[in-house]
């Protein structure tokens, strides 16, 4: 009798919540359309020994750099949701929290990225890409970000 009750749940929770199944099942994970950069807090010294600046076509976003024992430490802005498949303007500008002076200064152009977080047939599409910031290099990929 268990079995028996038990099986149409199970195809419901399956098919989600069609008993067809012809339906998308789709879960409600959030997504923005937006441009990252990941870094290394130890890679910018102590903690909070910098200023990390970043700008994507106009709009800035700032933070301190994290503290060395951090793994990753990122810095995002936001897009318009509507900004489909792209290339925008990035900049970053690091600068030393006790003398003030440039770290690195460095731009690039990102070229978005389609993200659907629950899948093709499902809501919402962000657009998204992400960079590294490095001391010495600038704006890089962020492959080969590993945990040290």
């Amino acid at each position: 009798m268990r079995r028996a009750l038990l099986a149409p749940l199970l195809a419901v929770s399956v098919t989600g919540c069609s008993l067809s199944g012809q339906d998308t099942p789709c879960t409600k994970i959030g997504a923005t359309s937006q441009v990252s950069i990941m870094w290394r807090p130890a890679d910018f010294g102590g903690r909070d020994a910098a200023r990390i600046r970043l700008c994507v076509d106009g709009t800035c976003k700032e933070r301190s750099s994290g503290g060395p024992d951090d793994p990753f430490a990122s810095l995002s802005v936001q897009l318009p949701e509507d900004i489909g498949a792209s290339t925008v303007p990035v900049r970053l500008i690091a600068t030393s929290t006790k003398s003030g002076d440039t770290v690195v200064e460095d731009s690039t152009r990102a070229r978005l990225k389609e993200q659907h977080p629950n899948g093709t047939a499902c809501p919402p599409t962000a657009w998204t890409a992400t960079l590294r910031a490095h001391p010495d290099k600038g704006l890089i990929s962020p492959k080969g970000m590993k945990l040290q």
